[in-house]
């Protein structure tokens, strides 16, 4: 902690609920310091975070709300200077919002989602396949071999993204969610996914498919004025990396969270907790993401008591919300699916609230129980105090995870 009493943030992430502890302390909202030394604030406490979430006092554009960013002050070298760069609905505020919200919300409605069931149980299925065939009774990682594909390969096909090109455009999310890069290292990351993506962009227009892609495109063309172009390749990278990392966290730390318990994961396989509650428990206590920029006070607002000056920047600190002992009094850290109360904000809140939220769910639940039902004997291949986590404070996830998947049950 610095003198003034701001948090230094780790950019490491190393322990994600440690640190949200520490910031409690002082309060539900509180100062922090982020990489570079850039002052910010952090949410911590679920109703404060709801009042922020909904507050359109709050605004999501660095462009207009930011005091450092809009008059230069901000250091070009500040390590999340990307996340203020980007132009898609996490930088845009009251009707530029709405705007780019309505092109991109019909893609996500519960039965045009449910329709890619079918799709999901094919990927899910063929994942396992190789990873049984490749493995024996070998450690394979669930990360990279069946969480990460699952979530490109089905976001991908929405979006009409082509195979070769996927894995590229994922890199970009990474990049930026990677908190020990340097602003340098992500910037050149990202200039090659932009050139992708517009290549992509490109070929759709020349050749439109039944994809989100080309719908996007053919609302760019038809009439300018509600998509720019910026903001039709920041969309399409945004929808690839919110379609991946955050689906990829739930799903490793479902998995892991199940198998350190194994009372939960014999309910979940008998049927006596459906998965759909099982996975609303790990949003609650394993956010997937973590700590997200950003927000900007459009004037002074008050937050749980503590004023936040107009044009500072603001972070919801989903992995503590989940866990708020004001809200989750018995064992807020404790992983229960039975719990009754599981409130939680990890998809947002209001009109920020995640579009993609029925399909993260619905994959989550249709690979957990394909994968537990299949490998029952399914087991940690190394001690659950020996798994890595990612190297970013803004995800909440595992680098890898190494199991071993025992015996098949044929069906």
């Amino acid at each position: 902690m610095r003198p003034n009493g701001a948090i230094v943030i780790d950019p490491t992430g190393a322990d994600i609920h440690e640190e949200a502890e520490r910031i409690r302390v002082l309060g539900p909202i509180a100062r922090i310091e982020l990489p570079g030394g850039v002052r910010a604030w952090s949410v911590t406490g679920y109703e404060a975070a709801r009042q922020v979430l909904a507050d359109t006092r709050f605004s999501k554009d660095p462009r207009k709300h930011w005091t450092a960013f809009s008059d230069g002050t901000l250091d070009p070298a500040f390590p999340l200077i990307g996340w203020a760069m980007m132009e898609n609905l996490t930088t845009s505020h009251g009707e530029d919002h709405a705007r780019l919200r309505r092109l991109v919300t019909g893609a996500f409605t519960t039965r045009r989602v449910e329709r890619l069931r079918p799709e999901i149980e094919r990927t899910v299925d063929r994942l396992l396949d190789a990873l049984e065939s490749e493995s024996g009774d070998a450690p394979v990682d669930l990360r990279s071999g069946f969480a990460e594909p699952l979530a490109l390969n089905v976001i991908c096909e929405l979006l009409g993204v082509p195979q070769d090109v996927r894995a590229v455009l994922f890199s970009g999310g990474e990049a930026n969610v990677d908190t020990t890069n340097t602003s340098q290292e992500t910037a050149s990351v990202i200039e090659r996914v932009h050139g992708i993506a517009g290549e992509l962009i490109e070929s759709r227009r020349e050749q439109p498919g039944n994809d989100l892609v080309s719908d996007l495109i053919r609302a760019r063309d038809e009439d300018g004025s509600r998509l720019s172009e910026a903001e039709l390749m920041g969309t399409i990278l945004l929808l690839v990396s919110t379609g991946t990392e955050p689906v990829k966290n739930l799903l490793t730390n479902t998995i892991s969270e199940l198998l350190g318990s194994p009372g939960s994961l014999a309910a979940a396989l008998e049927g006596r907790t459906p998965w759909g509650d099982t996975v609303e428990e790990t949003l609650r206590v394993q956010a997937p993401v973590a700590h997200l920029p950003f927000r900007f006070a459009v004037e002074d607002v008050e937050v749980a008591g503590t004023v936040v000056p107009r044009g500072e920047p603001v972070l919801i600190h989903y992995a503590a919300v989940g866990r708020d002992p004001a809200i989750h009094h018995r064992d807020p850290d404790v992983f229960d699916p039975d719990r009754a109360d599981k409130r939680h904000l990890s998809f947002g809140h209001g009109v920020y609230r995640c579009v993609g939220m029925p399909l993260a769910r619905l994959e989550a639940e249709v690979a957990l129980s394909s994968l537990f039902r299949r490998f029952p004997e399914l087991r940690l291949a190394v001690p659950a105090s020996r798994l890595e986590r990612q190297s970013t404070f803004i995800m909440n996830g595992l680098s890898s995870l190494p199991v071993r998947l025992g015996k098949k049950v044929t069906e």
